[in-house]
């Protein structure tokens, strides 16, 4: 009688196809998942520019929409309207050249905070 190694057999196979399936299935998440910031030993400056730059990009996006609350309000004046504008456009153009010289695009700046979602 044969039927012992036919179902070792056959449980192996099974086993190798949900092996498969699952890796299949954690590569096509893994596309659809937004990037979690992890320090890659080959390129560290990169990684650590990267994750530098992102909080110096949220941190403009909060300057930006406070001084637009603060226009709005009629708080500032055209002048100060006016610096405060020169100023955020010279930091996103800073941003800019930083991150290019890293190799960096603008939507690569961003971070996965798990459950609270991306922070930009």
């Amino acid at each position: 009688m044969t039927p012992e190694p036919t179902k070792s057999r056959a449980a192996s196979l099974h086993v190798r196809e949900l092996e498969s399936l699952r890796a299949e299935l954690e590569r096509r998440v893994g596309e659809f998942s937004p990037p979690r910031w992890n320090a890659d030993p080959e390129d560290v400056q990169r990684s650590v520019a990267r994750l530098v730059l992102t909080l110096v990009e949220f941190l403009r996006q909060l300057l930006e929409r406070q001084a637009i609350r603060r226009m709005e309000a009629g708080t500032l004046t055209p002048e100060e309207t006016e610096e405060v504008g020169r100023a955020l456009m010279r930091l996103e153009e800073t941003i800019r050249d930083i991150g290019t010289r890293f190799g960096l695009a603008p939507e690569e700046l961003n971070l996965d905070l798990g459950p609270l979602g991306r922070l930009i």
